[in-house]
């Protein structure tokens, strides 16, 4: 099998050369890493977290400091997703209508009602060059009929979602974003095509694949994939929503799709995991090892830091051993080296992809 594709997705902040990965900035920055640190790893987009600047700093202050590039000083592209994911991870805080998920916000208690109309109204602040439509995203797993119901209700949130976006378009931050609908069915072939084609109906920008990547097999997200992937349309690009680990990603591409984020370079280096290749040939689930860094045997090591791009010279200075070191001690130059590794990693591998 190898259905890996090559396009240009042309963004109001540069083109987007595919497969590619959007590091996680969930606040406004990639934890740990200055947009200027972005740049020199070469990554042309990341993603941030509409739930999370919707509660802080909120709608006005986004719309008074001119829009997320600005407030970052970031000259790349930047997907926003809808507050789906966040607002289902809240399960104990959160009452999901017809209208929208009412919740009770973590930092202070107050509760919001998010719609998809404010879904829409949050990310034309936050200016993103790819905004995501309002789903409904459920715990696998799930009986067919709670499946087909999110289903059902995220088609008509997506309609919603379509028309607030076009009608905000004049005037906005970012009057050239795309808009992209979310496939939701679970691991369902038939409710997968079922989410599809409503979506397709409506017609947007690209398509995610939502809903995988919570708990379920590998296997069955691949057999999820094979199903479904086929129906999308050549011309637009498919964006796997959720984490993945290096040789998953790479059977995922060869399933034909474009677009990745992951929170594990990112968080896995603020563990002392560090990702590095151990061969070329992708095809070989082996062709990367996680290095644990708080273990002894890196003490004292004089073995050189995995490479980085654009940071070899920054690098070079240091070694596994100081590495094992400023984690024993909770040096915060550590989880910034850490991070700067796996994410230039991740990078590097779609750069193999394509």
């Amino acid at each position: 099998m190898n259905a890996k594709r090559h396009l240009s997705i042309q963004t109001p902040h540069g083109a987007l050369a595919t497969p590619f990965f959007m590091p996680i900035a969930t606040k406004g920055a990639v934890k740990t890493l200055s947009s200027v640190d972005l740049e020199r790893l070469g990554t042309p987009i990341v993603l941030s977290n509409t739930y999370h600047l919707f509660l802080r700093p909120g709608v006005d202050v986004m719309a008074r400091l001119g829009g997320l590039h600005a407030m970052m000083g970031w000259t790349g592209a930047i997907l926003t997703d809808s507050g789906g994911f966040q607002v289902f991870s809240l399960a104990h805080r959160r009452k999901v209508t017809e209208e929208g998920v009412e919740f009770q916000s973590p930092i202070d208690g107050t509760k919001h009602l998010l719609t998809p109309e404010l879904s829409m109204d949050i990310q034309r602040a936050l200016g993103s060059d790819i905004v995501m439509c309002f789903d409904e995203l459920i715990a696998l797993p799930a009986s067919a009929a709670d499946v087909d119901a999110a289903v059902e209700r995220t088609t008509r949130w997506a309609q919603r979602c379509k028309d607030r976006f076009e009608a905000t378009r004049e005037g906005s931050v970012n009057p050239g974003a795309q808009l992209f609908g979310i496939i939701q069915g679970g691991t369902d072939a038939d409710l997968r095509k079922k989410s599809a084609e409503g979506l397709m109906a409506i017609g947007f920008d690209g398509y995610a694949i939502g809903g995988l990547s919570v708990g379920e097999p590998f296997e069955d997200a691949l057999k999820t994939l094979d199903a479904l992937v086929p129906l999308l349309p050549d011309e637009q690009p498919r964006y796997f929503m959720g984490g993945a680990q290096p040789h998953q990603i790479v059977a995922y591409v060869e399933r034909g799709i474009d677009m990745f984020d992951c929170v594990l370079p990112t968080r896995n280096a603020r563990h002392g995991h560090l990702y590095r290749f151990v061969h070329d040939d992708l095809s070989r689930p082996d062709f990367y090892e996680v290095l644990n860094i708080t273990n002894a045997k890196w003490r004292g090591s004089t073995e050189p830091l995995p490479s980085a791009a654009g940071f070899e010279d920054e690098l070079s200075r240091f070694t596994m051993g100081y590495m094992h070191h400023l984690f024993d001690t909770q040096e915060m130059l550590g989880y910034r080296l850490a991070t700067i590794i796996n994410v230039a990693f991740y990078l590097e591998l779609f750069r193999r992809l394509r």
